[in-house]
C-alpha cells in the first residue's frame, strides 16, 4: 500500500514553541502555513492535512507497532519482535537486534536509585525495573554488544516510547564513552530518573517529553567500567574497551584517514545513528570542566600535533550556542574553572575541540559530518571517577544543563517534504546555503535543523525531482515550519547533487611551537 501522508503537519499543545511563521518560496509557491491555517484542518483539495497530536498515529500507515512482550519467570531478556499486520514506526525498524523489554516482575517494584556507581548489571536490572514501572514513558533496547559480550543498554524516555513521533526531534545523550569517566554514566541514571517522576508533576519536563523522543545511553564503555577503580581522577585504568582501544579515537574522520581496527562498540554506534535520525547528541566525559565542539580534528594535524589553532564548522555560531547552553546551566562550568593547575583554563567554560587539542576519529565530528547531527563533548568532572559520596554534588552540578541542553532539538527550522501527490520524499539532500554541512530527510520526509535567529536560504535535493531553494526567518521564540514540495523531473532533465561535505578550513597558524600545557593535557575527551 502507499504511504498515505498527505503533507502531515501539527502543532503541539504548547503553541508558543510550535507556532509556524510564512516563509517565501524561490518560485513564489506558499509552501509554509500561517499559524491561523495551521489552527485548523486545511481543505483536503489543497493537498494540505494538519492533525491535532494525539490523531498522529491513528492515521499514519505503513509504521510498525511493537507488541510488547513479557519476559519469562526465570527474567530472560526477550530478543525477538512481535509486530501486528500493519506495520507502525519503531526501534525495530532502525535497530538491529535490539531489545524492547518490559518484566512483569518489576511492574510494582518502588524503584529507587541510589546515588552510587551501578555496575553492568546493577545497572541493567534498574533500567528493566524502570521500563517495567513507566511503561508509556519508557523503552529499552540494546544497540549491540561490547567486545566481551555486554549490552550497549539505551533508554528511551518520551511520552511515546516505542513509536516515533510525526515531526518531532529524537535527541541523544552517550555516557561513559571511557570506562574510567565513572560520573556521565550515574548522570544519566539520574536523569532517566528525573524524567519519568517528574513527567506528571513538572510542566516543562511534560512539554520535553511529550515534543521529544530522548534516547539515553548511560555507558558506551561496559567493559572498560568495570575493571575501573573508584577513587581514581587520573591515570588511564578502564579508559580504553577490552582490547585496548580509545572509543573516542575509532570513529571515520573527515580529515585525516583512520587507520584503528573499528571495535564492536563503535561499529554498533555507526549503525544506530545511521538509522535513527538524531537531531543533536551530547557525549559526557570526565577529567575537565569544559562544553568543547567541532572540529575535534583539523588539516594541520598531519604536520603539528597541538597548535591551539581553532578549527571551525560552518556551523560553528550554533555549536558555540549549544555550548553555552550547556555550560550557563551548569553550576560551575561557565565560570571557567581549571581543573589542574597545569591545565587550561576555559573562557565561559566552552573551546572549540582542536583549538583545545585535536584528535582523530572523534564521535563528534562523525556525528556532524556524516549525518548532521550536532554533538557537543561534555567535559563534566574534575575527578575521572570520584568516591560515590560525591556523586550528589555532581547530579546537582548537571541536572539543568542536561535539560535545557536536550530542549535546544526544538530551535531553527523542521518540516517536511512532499511530492505533488502529497507522498512524503524520503532521503531528500538538504543543506543551509553557505554551511556545506548537509541533513536529509526521514521516511516520512521530516527535517530538522538547529539555527541561530536569522535569515537563510534551504537548498533541496532529491533524485527524480526538480531541485528547490526556500527563503525563510528564524525567531529565538519558536520553530519557523516549512513545507516543501518537489515536483518531478522530466526525463530529459539532470541536476547535479548538493555537495554537502564541508571545504578543508584553512588555518592561520600562528607559527609558535606547542606550549608545555599542551603537550601534558589531561587525557578525557
Amino acid at each position: 500500500m502507499k504511504t498515505v501522508i498527505k503533507r502531515l503537519v501539527f502543532l503541539t499543545t504548547q503553541t508558543t514553541c510550535f507556532l509556524a511563521i510564512v516563509a517565501h518560496s524561490s518560485n513564489n509557491q506558499a509552501d509554509s502555513y500561517s499559524q491561523a491555517q495551521l489552527s485548523s484542518k486545511i481543505n483536503v483539495a489543497d493537498d494540505s492535512v494538519v492533525f491535532p497530536d494525539d490523531a498522529i498515529t491513528r492515521t499514519i500507515q505503513n509504521t510498525t507497532q511493537i507488541k510488547r512482550i513479557s519476559t519469562s519467570d526465570q527474567g530472560d531478556l526477550p530478543n525477538q519482535y512481535q509486530e501486528s499486520q500493519q506495520r507502525h514506526y519503531s526501534e525495530s525498524d532502525f535497530v538491529n537486534g535490539g531489545n524492547l523489554n518490559l518484566d512483569p516482575q518489576f511492574k510494582d517494584v518502588d524503584i529507587k536509585l541510589e546515588h552510587k556507581y551501578h555496575h553492568f548489571d546493577q545497572m541493567t536490572q534498574y533500567l528493566r525495573q524502570t521500563t517495567a514501572r513507566y511503561p508509556s514513558l519508557t523503552a529499552l533496547y540494546s544497540i549491540g554488544k561490547s567486545v566481551k559480550g555486554r549490552d550497549l543498554w539505551v533508554m528511551v524516555v518520551s511520552a511515546s516510547p516505542y513509536e516515533h513521533m510525526i515531526g518531532k526531534p529524537d535527541v541523544k545523550y552517550i555516557g561513559n564513552i571511557h570506562g574510567n569517566e565513572a560520573v556521565s554514566r550515574e548522570i544519566l541514571l539520574q536523569l532517566i530518573n528525573y524524567l519519568v517522576t517528574n513527567y506528571n508533576t513538572d510542566q516543562y519536563i511534560k512539554w520535553l517529553l511529550d515534543n521529544t523522543r530522548i534516547h539515553i545511553m548511560p555507558s558506551m564503555n561496559p567493559d572498560g567500567f568495570e575493571v575501573s577503580k573508584e577513587g581514581a581522577c587520573d591515570g588511564a585504568q578502564g579508559r580504553y574497551n577490552s582490547q585496548g582501544y580509545d572509543l573516542n579515537r575509532n570513529f571515520p574522520d573527515y580529515f585525516k584517514q583512520n587507520n584503528k581496527r573499528p571495535q564492536p562498540e563503535t561499529e554498533a554506534v555507526k549503525e544506530w545513528i545511521k538509522k535513527i535520525q538524531f537531531v543533536l547528541s551530547g557525549s559526557l566525559h570526565g577529567g575537565a570542566l569544559v562544553a568543547s565542539y567541532p572540529f575535534d580534528n583539523s588539516p594541520n594535524s598531519l604536520f603539528t600535533t597541538y597548535s591551539h589553532t581553532p578549527s571551525l564548522t560552518p556551523d560553528d555560531d550554533v555549536f558555540k550556542h549549544l555550548a553555552l547552553t550547556y555550560s550557563t546551566s551548569h553550576a560551575k562550568m561557565s565560570k571557567g574553572v581549571s581543573c589542574q593547575s597545569s591545565q587550561t583554563s576555559f573562557r565561559r567554560g566552552i573551546t572549540n575541540g582542536a583549538e583545545w587539542y585535536p584528535l582523530t576519529g572523534g564521535m563528534q565530528d562523525y556525528n556532524y559530518v556524516w549525518y548532521g547531527c550536532m554533538e557537543v563533548t561534555l567535559e563534566v568532572s574534575c575527578c575521572k571517577y570520584p568516591p560515590a559520596y560525591e556523586l550528589p554534588k555532581y547530579w546537582e552540578d548537571n541536572k539543568m544543563a542536561l535539560i535545557k541542553f536536550i530542549a535546544e532539538a526544538h530551535r531553527g527550522v523542521h518540516g517536511f517534504v512532499f511530492d505533488v501527490a502529497g507522498n512524503p520524499v524520503e532521503k531528500a539532500s538538504l543543506k543551509i546555503k553557505s554551511r556545506d554541512v548537509g541533513f536529509q530527510t526521514t521516511k516520512f520526509g521530516e527535517f530538522w535543523r538547529i539555527l541561530l535567529p536569522g535569515m537563510y536560504k534551504l537548498e533541496i535535493y532529491a533524485d527524480g525531482f526538480v531541485p528547490r531553494e526556500m527563503d525563510f526567518i528564524v525567531v529565538d521564540e519558536h520553530p519557523t515550519l516549512l513545507n516543501i514540495t518537489l515536483h518531478a523531473a522530466k526525463r530529459w532533465q539532470h541536476f547535479p547533487p548538493l555537495v554537502t561535505n564541508p571545504p578543508k578550513p584553512i588555518l592561520q597558524l600562528d607559527g609558535q611551537p606547542p606550549s608545555k600545557d599542551a603537550l601534558n593535557f589531561p587525557r578525557s575527551k
